[in-house]
């Protein structure tokens, strides 16, 4: 079958497709023939090599979750799951190509009115946006800044948001055209990467989700208000500087607080909860997914490659 593996670290042109076997179930898990697979932020952090130290080596087959029929079962699976339309999480490996393996556990049936492109723009960064609200203790009427709105993650945190009565929404993104269309989900302020904005930006925020990461996460600490809370979710811009946290001590007696958040950390049931629900919330049109663009998986290369330009609002699509 096809696939799309990791020819060098570097750019997206050393990744490189290639023929391997089809993979066979083992136990507890199903095989998928994929018709969606979403190319996420992590899949850029890995082809880059910023994570080879967690034991990534070239020839890696990059990709975490599909969209799919399956086709096949291991031992001790259901024969019931055969010929069903899935989304899965496939880990950090296996979902860019034809055919994928996933633990049965982490399968999901989909509705039957939402497209595999969909489920995939909203499977994984779903989940990471409701836990990571529900960290941030975010009550009705209070402010929060989502920073890094225009991936998925950030458009749905959005979302939430607005539909929990959040008093204020702001977003940082790279242009006003992204302003307007996160707005158009839930947006009431908008602000640039660095956190600047117009005459009625709002002073503060009771709470701050942070997709990106990198030097800048220290000028947003000093955004929160007093009480603030602070969840970083994400490192696409890389690590912050090490001594960021001298920020939350200097700033002491407003008791901040500052955390990380992996869904890993959530049990599989609760997860697979709140993504069922948003999966019916999408096909109602309840809960809005973006898909940038659908592309070849040939041109896996070049989706990572808009990725890496910044071109990217929600979340692009590979189908084999």
């Amino acid at each position: 079958m096809k696939a799309v593996v990791i020819g060098a670290f570097g750019d997206p042109e050393r990744l490189e497709v290639t023929d391997v076997p089809v993979p066979v179930p083992a136990r507890g898990q199903v095989r998928i023939a994929t018709e969606a697979i979403g190319v996420g932020g992590v899949d850029a952090m890995i082809r880059r090599g910023t994570l080879a130290a967690y034991g990534f080596k070239t020839g890696h087959l990059l990709g975490s979750e599909v969209a799919g029929t399956v086709t096949a079962v291991g031992e001790g699976v259901d024969t019931i799951w055969v010929g069903r339309r899935v989304w899965a999480f496939t880990g950090l490996s296996g979902g860019y190509a034809e055919h994928a393996v996933a633990q049965v556990d982490n399968v999901l049936p989909l509705p039957s009115d939402l497209t595999g492109a969909n489920a995939v723009a909203l499977g994984s960064s779903g989940v990471v946006a409701h836990f990571a609200l529900e960290r941030a203790h975010l009550v009705p009427g209070e402010t929060v800044l989502v920073r890094g709105a225009a991936g998925s993650i950030g458009i749905t945190a959005v979302q939430i948001a607005a539909r929990c009565g959040a008093g204020a929404i702001a977003v940082t993104t790279s242009s006003s055209e992204r302003g307007v269309r996160l707005k158009g989900l839930g947006a009431t302020h908008v602000l640039g990467r660095s956190g600047e904005g117009g005459p009625d930006t709002l002073a503060g925020f009771d709470a701050v989700i942070d997709v990106v990461g990198g030097p800048g996460l220290p000028l947003f600490l000093d955004k929160l208000n007093p009480n603030g809370r602070y969840v970083a979710v994400g490192l696409i811009a890389g690590q912050p500087p090490a001594d960021f946290g001298t920020h939350l001590m200097a700033a002491f007696r407003k008791s901040l607080s500052f955390a990380t958040f992996s869904s890993d950390t959530v049990p599989g049931p609760q997860r697979q909860a709140v993504r069922a629900a948003q999966f019916t919330a999408a096909a109602h049109g309840d809960l809005r997914t973006v898909v940038h663009d659908v592309l070849p998986l040939e041109q896996a290369w070049l989706a990572h490659h808009r990725m890496d330009a910044g071109e990217v609002f929600g979340r692009v699509v590979l189908v084999p």
